[in-house]
């Protein structure tokens, strides 16, 4: 019984990951085609579409270090695969949230194996002339997946286990 609860937390982040991964490099393709960096579409609201070519990981950092981002990329991986089978009857909710990590973090990778950089595209105005860094589909599903991972392992109380781990309180 166990094991088929495992398989389906399993097969549902691997669901979560492709739909990520394709959405993500699907609109990245439609912006390649469409624009040329650093042109912009109109503005809508607070949301401009905006060619971006970002050779670094989040807000720029780590510019032109594509191979350490790789490194870094695949070794997260392998800590997500881990942290799977580490969890293995997890909620729902953990299957999801590794599964919106690991798709985001395989969308970036093949925009970094295949084009060197990361296409961003997302500019959201703040107020008056001022944008947050422009992102994507898979930075977004990354953001989501850190936030909902950590309510989702909050919830189940890992982080009171661990902490009353650290203290030496016996239950």
């Amino acid at each position: 019984m166990q094991r088929g609860q495992d398989r389906k937390r399993l097969r549902l982040s691997l669901i979560v990951a492709t739909l990520v991964v394709a959405l993500d490099q699907l609109s990245k393709l439609w912006i390649r085609d469409n624009l040329v960096p650093g042109e912009s579409l109109p503005e809508i609201g607070c949301l401009q579409l905006t060619y971006v070519v970002n050779t670094g990981s989040a807000f720029g950092l780590f510019a032109n270090q594509t191979f350490l981002l790789i490194v870094i990329t695949i070794v997260s991986l392998a800590a997500i695969i881990l942290f799977l089978r580490y969890l293995g009857s997890a909620s729902a909710l953990t299957s999801v949230s590794l599964g919106l990590i690991f798709g985001g973090a395989v969308g970036n990778l093949v925009d970094r194996l295949h084009l060197g950089y990361v296409v961003d595209f997302i500019h959201v105005r703040l107020w008056g002339g001022l944008y947050w860094p422009a992102f994507n589909f898979a930075d977004a599903a990354i953001v989501v997946g850190i936030f909902t991972l950590a309510y989702s392992l909050y919830r189940c109380g890992l982080f009171r286990k661990v902490y009353e781990h650290d203290r030496g309180i016996e239950n």
